[in-house]
């Protein structure tokens, strides 16, 4: 389909980018990768009068490490993300896994988190991993804890005026990861996903860990009865089944053409013990 007529801007800076979306009113949007928004304007189910895109906007992309933490541009791309695999461990373990090479060479981890899909990816991890993003707008930059950001379905805590600028991950050294997620296709919408990084002690039992859950509510979860389950417990199979027979405790997955609730609250106790088992090692 073809989406309704819109102006489009391509501003030079950060500034310029946030005076045209004050200047454009209520119904200018962003654009990053257009991979959430495009195929959206194309249905007519968003219909916005102009389209800011960040792409000419400088300092919005790269990975870097600082003080314990990565800080990864809003327009990194996921393609970037995916083979950092010693670096980012989770992140890249769930980039490799959105959709199809062609649209990881797009879709960047701002625009995605902005979107605020509770089905996809990179939302899930920075919940996991307790991370924050950078927000830049009229009155300057403030900064979001993951578990603020995402407040219902595609509703998130930025303002229209503000522009995701950076990610900002903790490093978790010594920590292993796991993500599962289960699609009818590989491109497709995770049914239910499943995030966790475990920390062992010398012993092998789990000083901590962290489970995060994918499309099982209109935001991204935490699964915090199975952390409380299996913290100080020994990382073996009975303690690991035991604890993921408490993923969808609270829950209240949305029933779609794919899955009923019942469905979908069996796969997280499903992918949570075999995410459990990948990060446990």
């Amino acid at each position: 389909m073809i989406p309704a007529e819109f102006d489009y801007v391509v501003p030079d800076s950060l500034d310029e980018a946030i005076a045209a979306l004050r200047d454009g009113g209520e119904d200018a949007k962003l654009l990053a990768g257009g991979h959430s928004l495009v195929p959206l304007m194309k249905l007519r189910l968003a219909a916005p009068t102009l389209l800011v895109d960040l792409r000419n906007v400088p300092g919005l992309r790269g990975v870097e490490r600082q003080n314990g933490h990565w800080r990864i541009g809003a327009m990194t791309p996921h393609a970037e993300l995916q083979d950092r695999h010693d670096d980012l461990g989770l992140t890249a373990h769930a980039a490799k896994g959105i959709a199809d090479q062609q649209v990881r060479n797009r879709g960047t981890i701002g625009g995605s988190l902005a979107h605020g899909d509770s089905a996809s990816d990179l939302p899930t991890v920075l919940v996991t991993l307790e991370g924050a993003v950078t927000a830049m707008g009229p009155d300057g930059a403030r900064e979001i804890a993951g578990t603020d950001l995402f407040l219902d379905y595609l509703t998130t805590a930025l303002d229209p005026l503000e522009v995701i600028t950076e990610v900002r991950l903790p490093a978790l050294e010594g920590y292993g990861h796991g993500y599962e997620k289960f699609t009818r296709r590989a491109e497709d919408w995770a049914m239910v996903g499943v995030a966790v990084v475990v920390l062992k002690n010398e012993d092998g039992t789990c000083a901590d860990v962290r489970v995060g859950l994918t499309n099982m509510g209109s935001t991204p979860l935490r699964a915090t009865e199975v952390e409380n389950a299996l913290r100080g417990q020994p990382l073996d199979e009975a303690s690991i089944v035991a604890a993921a027979a408490h993923a969808d405790a609270g829950t209240n997955p949305p029933a779609d053409r794919n899955a009923s609730q019942d469905y979908k609250r069996h796969l997280a106790r499903v992918l949570t013990a075999r995410a459990l088992r990948s990060a446990a090692g």
